[in-house]
């Protein structure tokens, strides 16, 4: 099967279709009048996938709309290049690379539904790859569990950046409640020394395993701090590299240099963004064990599943992506707010920014030519209730339109009462003032209403929920990066800084300027004034 070929979003006469049918409407649609109009409008907008209900009724869309939108995603090819994904061909066009994170989910046998994919990923020589993949898994949870019985070892520290940090931090905050008891688990991964130092200062050598997670043992922020770590962990008295610090990379050979001889390896089809179901995974598997581990991946084959089988009109991912190229490129609203109702995903809107933002950042189409319109929004946000008292002033009153997607778990983990339905009430109350508004002639205190947003939810915040949540965000930037006509799986973007950075950390030392901009050579120079 080749790579299908994939028309541009906006050389397609669906995306016509939604820029007039935008233009004869006179912007004027109004949620509150959706609603009065159609009392069947939640239930028609909304829907369930595995483990997430989502409510979409308070988006700024009607039937027609989203009929046209999904017109838009047949136009653009987005079921073939969906299926040419999990198909195993190289839709990572820039850099030659089949995109397979999938893969690292899926069943070693699964007999249920994913029978004739199983077919077809054997027909497509995937099995090899599944093969290296429960191989690498089952080694990686083996040592895991090696390290939960070892009491002696009491913290343990991921040592990595971007996708090496964001994804496995943000996975064992949000499953605390499945964390084993006797461990604490630290993540350091910018090259900013203070981090480092804060988190060494608790430590004691002994009762301390460090995880170097780089895929080529090269990262520079993240050998910097392993470095360090070393050099401290030998001044402190530690003698065991071996037993104390263990790699998570494809360079066997220079991790061993540095004395490691524990690694766990994945592969070139993974993206960083893309890398806590496999080895990078390890802390959450220490933290959660083999069973939480192996839920967590079950939880996001079960969404993988949907988005690859469920059709357009019921396919939750595809729903999402649609809409965020609605709001993106129709009605020019140029971020989201994420805002979870739940502490212990405090770091989801972090891992969104990267997941997506590194995704489909993009300023130029497969055949690199600039796009006449804009790519990935801005993602930010913060938990609720704290986000209310910090940024939902503008959401509210603001001159910007922001959609807002609410995440919510409707059962609590713990016993304190009031606290939970307290949380639930103030996130339906947000969702409510968003749309409903407020009338006030003085102005002060009018609210316009008419704002949107999306909610999620959870029954409970488990390994197999969270799973399901996040390969519904990935999915779902799949398809807008579709729509688009991008490669959303290269991140070429990240890597002129670094090497700028690599000619200009010796300029510090030795105040040479020659080259370089008047900008940069003051600060530089000013940097070294003593």
């Amino acid at each position: 099967m080749a790579v299908p070929t994939r028309a541009r979003g906006d050389r397609t006469a669906a995306w016509r279709a939604l820029q007039e049918a935008y233009q004869s409407s006179g912007h004027s649609f109004d949620l509150r009048d959706a609603f009065a109009a159609d009392p069947q409008r939640f239930a028609a907008f909304s829907q369930s996938a595995p483990h997430v209900f989502a409510d979409l009724s308070k988006n700024l869309i009607d039937a027609a709309t989203q009929a046209l939108l999904f017109e838009l995603a047949r136009q653009c090819g987005v079921e073939a290049h969906r299926d040419a994904m999990f198909a195993g061909e190289k839709i990572n066009s820039t850099e030659q690379r089949a995109v397979l994170h999938y893969l690292l989910r899926k069943p070693a046998v699964d007999h249920t539904s994913y029978g004739q994919s199983a077919i077809n990923s054997e027909a497509n020589g995937l099995t090899h790859e599944l093969a290296q993949v429960h191989a690498t898994l089952d080694a990686m949870l083996a040592y895991a569990q090696a390290v939960r019985l070892d009491a002696a070892i009491t913290d343990v520290v991921n040592i990595g950046i971007g996708g090496s940090d964001l994804g496995p931090q943000m996975a064992v905050l949000a499953l605390d409640e499945f964390t084993l008891p006797g461990k604490r688990f630290h993540f350091v991964s910018n090259v900013d020394g203070h981090e480092l130092a804060a988190v060494l200062k608790h430590l004691k050598p002994q009762n301390t395993l460090f995880l170097i997670a780089s895929k080529t043992f090269t990262t520079a922020e993240t050998m910097s701090n392993a470095q360090s770590v070393r050099r401290w962990f030998e001044a402190q008295g530690g003698s065991d590299i071996a037993r104390h610090f263990a790699a998570l990379t494809t360079n066997v050979a220079t991790a061993n240099a540095f004395g490691i001889t524990t690694t766990f390896g994945f592969w070139d089809w993974v993206g960083g963004r893309y890398s806590l179901w496999s080895a990078i995974g390890l802390p959450i598997a220490i933290a959660i064990g083999e069973a939480g581990f192996r839920d967590f991946l079950a939880g996001a084959h079960a969404m993988d599943e949907h988005f690859r089988t469920a059709p357009l009109t019921q396919n939750l991912p595809v729903r999402l992506g649609l809409l965020d190229v609605w709001y993106r490129n129709f009605l020019g609203f140029s971020s989201r707010s994420i805002a979870p109702y739940h502490s212990a995903l405090k770091r989801l809107p972090a891992y969104l920014q990267q997941l997506e933002m590194e995704s489909n950042g993009k300023r130029v189409d497969l055949q690199g030519q600039a796009l006449p319109f804009g790519t990935a929004p801005v993602l930010w946000g913060e938990p609720g209730t704290n986000g209310q008292h910090a940024y939902f002033q503008m959401l509210h009153q603001g001159t910007d339109v922001v959609p807002v997607e609410f995440v919510a778990v409707r059962k609590s983990t713990h016993d304190l009462p009031g606290h939970h339905d307290r949380l639930l009430a103030n996130a339906l109350a947000q969702a409510q003032a968003l749309m409903v508004g407020q009338v006030d002639a003085g102005g002060h205190r009018h609210f316009p209403g008419n704002r949107p947003s999306t909610f999620l939810l959870l029954e409970e915040l488990t390994p197999a929920s969270l799973g399901a949540l996040l390969a519904l965000q990935e999915h779902r930037v799949f398809v807008s990066g579709s729509v688009w006509g991008i490669n959303s799986f290269d991140q070429w973007g990240v890597e002129l800084g670094k090497v700028l950075a690599r000619d200009i950390e010796p300029r510090l030392h030795s105040g040479d300027v020659a080259g370089l901009d008047g900008s940069t050579a003051g600060l530089l120079q000013k940097l070294r004034d003593k």
